[in-house]
């Protein structure tokens, strides 16, 4: 009996000597159908600092490294947990190739790994949709997939997705004629196009198709899993209204999935760039944060890294990275649930 009671009480003073692992402050859970996903537990790393603009972070799976961008820098920078940050390709959006304003954000913005492995590229300056090798260099010479919609030079490529087919959807909004000193856009005779497109091309057949016109300020863009819809986020620099798009391939009918109206007035931050979970949730950047949404336009849960451009998945969901804006120039990462 003595030895029972000895056990006990070792367990108890174990127990009680033990601390307790706080939720992260930071991670807001507002249905827990999220936290099959979310560790509430999880905390938030920093993998690089200084980055003047970082955007456009994409998984690299052969080199397991984050790629992301320095929109006002021009360049690219890899990360990984063994050399930590460094340069990997600059200039990567402007080199010259196409005409732009001087006070614009040249450099490239969103990225994708393609099926070859090779980088391809929005690239603000250059405005066009570009390939180059997956390799560091400081003399790029990139491959032009598409610069012009029926003969009117784009805008300034933002942000892509892939297709299983190969095929790429990207928006065209204007941020290589937005001048961040009067935080507005200018115009300029230079600009061919007089509207902001999301488009499709064909990487087989090289067609370009307009998906719609119809978003004044397209910005991050994602499939969903099954590819039977597009999300796309619309900025609010224009007319104010922050809102998550969403478009029907099959019927091409565009709804509003979720409006950024529903989220406090005092929360920084815009629809910018967002990735689709295998489980179908939105994760995107958004007004106080990185928000998830459901497919349904159901808020489900919120983690606060400041204002974000961006995010991104390694291949295995393990983890959640993000982009700081131009008041936070940091590059972030949470573990994600497994």
């Amino acid at each position: 009996m003595k030895n029972l009671f000895t056990a006990f009480l070792s367990m108890f003073i174990i127990a009680c000597s033990t601390p307790e692992k706080n939720a992260n402050s930071k991670i807001e859970i507002y249905d827990d159908s999220v936290l099959d996903i979310i560790d509430i537990y999880s905390e938030i790393e920093e993998l690089a600092d200084s980055i003047s603009l970082p955007e456009g972070p994409v998984w690299d799976e052969a080199s397991q490294s984050l790629l992301f961008v320095d929109v006002m820098g021009n360049k690219l920078y890899k990360w990984n947990e063994n050399d930590g940050t460094s340069e990997y390709i600059s200039p990567s959006g402007n080199t010259g190739y196409a005409p732009n304003v001087d006070f614009g954000l040249l450099g490239a913005n969103g990225l994708l790994i393609d099926e070859n492995g090779d980088i391809i590229l929005c690239q603000h300056g250059d405005r066009r949709l570009a390939k180059i090798n997956n390799s560091s260099t400081n003399s790029p010479s990139f491959t032009t997939l598409v610069d012009n919609y029926e003969g009117g030079r784009f805008n300034s490529p933002n942000d892509l997705t892939y297709a299983s087919n190969g095929d790429i959807y990207f928006t065209d909004p204007a941020f290589g004629f937005f001048n961040l000193e009067t935080f507005q856009f200018v115009e300029s005779e230079l600009k061919d196009l007089n509207f902001n497109g999301v488009y499709k091309y064909n990487t087989k057949s090289e067609e370009l198709s307009l998906v719609t016109d119809k978003i004044d300020l397209p910005n991050g863009i994602a499939l969903s899993p099954d590819e039977k819809t597009l999300y796309v986020n619309k900025m609010g620099f224009i007319d104010g209204s922050r809102k998550i798009k969403k478009i029907n391939l099959e019927t091409m009918e565009m709804t509003t999935l979720f409006d950024g109206a529903e989220l406090p007035e005092e929360d920084e931050g815009n629809f910018d760039g967002m990735k689709v979970h295998s489980s179908g949730n939105i994760f995107t950047t958004g007004p106080g944060g990185l928000l998830v949404i459901s497919p349904e336009g159901k808020l489900l849960g919120k983690i606060d890294f400041g204002t974000i451009t961006n995010c991104a998945f390694d291949d295995d969901e393990n983890y959640l990275y993000a982009t700081g804006f131009i008041n936070n120039t940091k590059v972030y990462r949470i573990k994600l649930k497994i």
